[in-house]
């Protein structure tokens, strides 16, 4: 009977705790009294919480509140020296990496550019140069390490941490948690890129308000993360948002699952980019010819939005022709879920301003009318960094789910 006692208070103890963290990060600053009525804890419950917290170095003290009625208290948030966050996104023709404080605010950060030839093991093996380096420079500035975040474009086992499978970036069966925490003695944490992007967006970006949405990521492939209730959406398996792979034309071009006429194919920079050559080879005048000395390897996004900056006819077609083929798509999603936001992020955003017109001439033809009327789409206010920022979001939700509670 007494385990069983005490096995019943650490359980509310952590609740406690965690209500605590969370009303302090979503409020601060806040006083102890402040955090009691908010939360309902009773004032000696959350002294004594308040007191762990801030011998751990999670919270600190600021200033006292401005005079009311009765004793001021001193004011309560977050310590940016609690401790650093790593997050890391292995992309299929880069590795972007940051390094946050408690408080998320990025103190370092580096962008690599991969090769098409590299292999999976030099990806692991370059993302592990950077993390040390991350790591280091937290302990220059007095930080402790307090997780890794990783997203991947591909499917994840969240049991297991481990990469199952991502054609784009030609890895499989990679265990990433667990060579990592074994490797840098940290809990790491693996997610699929759009979810961990959509992470971004909740706690930091565009749908920082909002609980019901999608983000898009729009990159070498097309991937969803979906949120529902304020909680990813994961599937009976775990894999779900995998949107780019739903079939938009029927024996379509071939995709690099295995399968053809997958949405990706058609919508992200890549299918811009070929719409392009096509058109320039088929005798086309364009700047774009000019502005990459005739190489059309070298064509980019960048390249895409300094033409469409410049009103290239043939770069705002083939913007307005995907531009179509992505509202048909997201027209599907709404019709679907019916969420109050979709954020389109991921390389493509940076061309927002030109396909969202598209975009919502595709919405208009399809989306049933009482969903059209709730629902809006915006580029990501995090731009290239959602996926990263919801990888540090990962490692930072766990510290305040857990603070006093860690096994590490």
């Amino acid at each position: 009977m007494n385990r069983q006692v005490t096995a019943d208070q650490n359980f509310i103890r952590r609740v406690n705790t965690r209500t605590v963290m969370d009303r302090i990060r979503l409020d601060a600053p806040l006083s102890r009294a402040e955090v009691s009525a908010r939360t309902g804890l009773n004032r000696s419950t959350v002294s004594s919480i308040v007191s762990e917290l801030m011998d751990q170095g999670y919270i600190k003290e600021t200033t006292l509140q401005d005079p009311k009625i009765g004793r001021p208290g001193m004011l309560l948030q977050f310590n940016p020296a609690g401790g650093c966050a790593v997050g890391i996104e292995l992309g299929v023709e880069f590795i972007s990496i940051i390094l946050t404080n408690f408080v998320a605010e990025v103190i370092w950060r580096k962008r690599i550019l991969l090769s098409e030839d590299t292999n999976q093991f030099q990806i692991v093996e370059y993302a592990e140069t950077l993390i040390n380096e991350a790591i280091m420079t937290g302990k220059e500035q007095g930080l402790s390490l307090l997780g890794i975040g990783v997203g991947v474009p591909g499917l994840v086992d969240q049991s297991q941490g481990k990469l199952i499978f991502a054609p784009n970036l030609k890895m499989n069966n990679m265990p990433l948690r667990l060579m990592w925490t074994q490797r840098f003695n940290t809990p790491v944490f693996v997610e699929n890129e759009a979810n961990s992007a959509a992470l971004g967006e909740y706690f930091f970006g565009s749908a920082h308000d909002k609980t019901d949405f999608i983000y898009m990521s729009t990159g070498a492939g097309l991937g969803g993360g979906i949120m529902i209730g304020g909680q990813l959406f994961k599937g009976s398996t775990g894999y779900a948002g995998e949107i780019g792979h739903t079939t938009i034309y029927a024996g379509g071009d071939s995709c690099g699952c295995g399968s053809n006429g997958c949405w990706e194919t058609y919508v992200g920079p890549r299918a811009i980019i070929r719409r392009i050559r096509r058109t320039i080879d088929g005798g086309a005048e364009s700047i774009i010819s000019d502005m990459v000395g005739g190489d059309m390897q070298k064509i980019t996004v960048d390249v895409l939005v300094a033409a469409a900056d410049q009103k290239d006819t043939v770069t705002l077609t083939a913007l307005h022709e995907v531009g179509i083929d992505l509202g048909v798509g997201i027209s599907n999603l709404i019709n679907i879920f019916n969420p109050e936001l979709v954020v389109m992020g991921g390389a493509l955003s940076l061309a927002s301003p030109w396909l969202l017109t598209a975009i919502r001439e595709a919405l208009q033809l399809r989306v049933l009318a009482p969903m059209l009327e709730k629902v809006n789409v915006i580029p990501s206010s995090l731009g290239l960094d959602s996926c990263v920022m919801g990888a540090v979001a990962m490692v930072l939700d766990d510290v305040v789910r857990e603070p006093l509670f860690s096994l590490y």
